[in-house]
């Protein structure tokens, strides 16, 4: 049976989804964060060096890395559904938003949230204004520009399709429910309408539902 080792407000919170999704009977080991740093807990180092989550194990098999378990849980438990056929514009759209996910939208979702926490504890009382100043500064000259850079362009995509790969809901919007969940709890998407439908309809998914119910509430 699959384990889903989840850690709480984590990206592993699409695995849960994706395997709803699929109908695939599977269990999940919840870790905490630390109170203090957020960081996982180090039991997950047995799981998997790195130490961190999304991350399965499955048989003989461990696998790590959002896209790299979606492609496996799809391509062995007949996630046909979930993919655009090959050779089509559509498929292209989904290998391309699957990659975009992680390789560009994470990463600056992350650093402004790293920066956010320059101002505060636990960083050293004496240092924090240093911090908060050096975290406004950019923010508002690199992390705010770029964030809306990436939400125009969602926005525009969405208007074209009414999912990322196209017409038809498929694993890719998994993958990028976690950015644009994200970017909501960090920015206002008021000028956003599409992006905004697309969240109403990934939460109004029961496979969606189900895995909030057995992973927990998101806290971002």
């Amino acid at each position: 049976m699959i384990t889903v080792h989840h850690l709480e407000n984590s990206r592993s919170q699409r695995i849960l989804w994706l395997l709803e999704e699929l109908g695939v009977e599977y269990r999940i080991k919840t870790y905490r964060r630390d109170p203090v740093t957020m960081l996982a807990p180090p039991e997950l180092k047995k799981v998997h060096p790195l130490g961190k989550a999304p991350v399965i194990t499955d048989e003989a098999h461990t696998v790590a890395e959002s896209g790299a378990i979606i492609e496996y849980l799809v391509d062995r438990y007949h996630g046909e559904s979930l993919v655009p056929q090959a050779g089509t514009p559509e498929r292209l759209r989904y290998t391309h938003w699957l990659h975009y996910a992680e390789g560009s939208a994470m990463p600056l979702l992350v650093m402004r949230l790293v920066f956010s926490k320059l101002g505060k504890p636990p960083v050293p009382a004496i240092i924090r204004p240093i911090g908060k100043l050096l975290a406004n500064g950019v923010r508002q000259k690199f992390l705010d520009p770029q964030l809306r850079l990436h939400c125009d362009y969602w926005e525009s995509e969405l208007r074209q399709h009414a999912w990322f790969a196209g017409d038809q809901f498929t694993a890719a919007d998994i993958q990028m429910s976690f950015p644009l969940l994200a970017a909501e709890s960090r920015t206002a998407l008021s000028d956003y309408p599409q992006i905004q439908k697309v969240l109403q309809n990934m939460r109004e998914r029961p496979a969606y539902q189900r895995a909030i119910e057995k992973g927990g509430e998101f806290q971002l």
